[in-house]
């Protein structure tokens, strides 16, 4: 005899008598159901509260939209009718881990695994009820592990990279010795991030600079030179495994380069990469590929690079609006136009030429490094 199912033409679940299959399953389903939509407010709330983060706000009510529209299959007064709460054996049943919390960040965690665990519960009592709600629920399963991601790395970001508001990007000059004084007076100007940036030298040249940068600013950041919250980091544009063999602090992406995910596998979880976006679907995917910030642009036109279109402004006022994870406007950034940008929201610039090819790259450093926090 097979298991008592859904009946299709009623969506009513068959009466088999008391403490049924059935019954079970709708009972799990309930519960289960309460505790998904609970996860996923909560880690909407954390979204909305801590992180002020309109995109991840709209990913978890989409979230939570879908799954009550899939509730839809197995009826509410049938689960209502099995709900017994005060003769549950589980209400009783607690940890002292549960029972405390000591960061905002343990609140998500614990939200998350709530969520997922509910929509596992779902997908597998569901297979006993409608397969096609059980499928419904794996693929909210593997939406809800892709949420917690995004949330989580946005919040360690934001933490990590909050004093980074200066980005300046650097080619290998003319030669190694004209590199490391540039570096150096950039190092003395106290920016946040250097990127080295040159398509035009060979793989062991670009190595080398690279190792040379990484070489200066660790030096730099060392305890006895700089305060932790002082270190100045050191990424390469496009190429991971260069920043790899020279113990970058990450890389820089653009939407033509490897995948975050690539790039990732290729330098390790402490990574920080950044991806350039170009439109505000482009820095949404950023946000859920796992990008730990996002370069904005661009914004003017620039000597570095050419573009067809220019976003400009409007971009960086969209992206401030909905976005949380650190952003930097990107693309012709000078001293005379930084006002305009800040007062889009973008709280940090990316700037190549308009510093390195200055008559003195590290005053001017200084003076756009001063102009940005005096916006802080």
């Amino acid at each position: 005899m097979s298991e008592p199912s859904l009946n299709a033409s009623t969506s009513r679940v068959e009466k088999t008598g008391p403490h049924s299959p059935t019954e079970g399953a709708l009972r799990a389903v309930d519960a289960a159901a309460n505790r998904s939509r609970e996860g996923v407010r909560v880690v909407e709330d954390f979204a909305r509260f801590v992180l002020d983060d309109r995109h991840l706000v709209d990913c978890c009510k989409q979230l939570r939209h879908d799954l009550t529209t899939a509730l839809v299959a197995l009826p509410l007064a049938d689960r209502l009718a099995l709900r017994e709460t005060q003769a549950d054996v589980g209400t009783e049943l607690t940890s002292e881990a549960e029972r405390r919390r000591t960061t905002t960040a343990d609140v998500l965690a614990a939200n998350c695994t709530r969520l997922q665990e509910g929509l596992r519960s779902l997908e597998e009592f569901g297979k006993l009820l409608d397969s096609s709600f059980a499928a419904a629920m794996k693929g909210l399963r593997y939406r809800a592990y892709t949420l917690q991601r995004a949330v989580q790395i946005t919040h360690t970001s934001r933490l990590r990279l909050a004093t980074v508001q200066l980005y300046v990007l650097v080619d290998g000059c003319r030669c190694e010795n004209a590199f490391t004084r540039l570096v150096g007076e950039l190092l003395d100007a106290e920016v946040d991030a250097i990127q080295l940036r040159d398509k035009s030298l060979d793989d062991r040249q670009l190595l080398a600079r690279a190792r040379r940068l990484c070489e200066l600013t660790h030096r730099r950041n060392s305890p006895e030179q700089q305060p932790a919250d002082s270190r100045t980091l050191c990424l390469v544009n496009d190429r991971p495994d260069i920043a790899r063999l020279a113990r970058a602090d990450g890389v820089h992406l653009g939407q033509d380069d490897l995948t975050v995910k690539d790039a990732r596998t290729l330098l390790g979880p402490e990574a920080v990469i950044g991806v350039s976006t170009h439109s505000i679907e482009q820095a949404r995917q950023a946000v859920l590929d796992g990008a730990n910030y996002i370069g904005v642009g661009p914004t003017f036109p620039s000597r570095t690079k050419q573009f067809d279109d220019f976003p400009g402004l409007d971009f960086l006022r969209s992206v401030a609006a909905e976005i949380s994870l650190p952003a930097l406007a990107i693309g012709g950034i000078t001293l005379e136009n930084l006002p305009e940008v800040l007062a889009t929201g973008v709280p940090g610039v990316a700037v190549g030429s308009a510093i390195t090819g200055a008559t003195r790259p590290g005053e001017l450093a200084a003076r756009m490094r001063e102009a940005l926090r005096r916006d802080l």
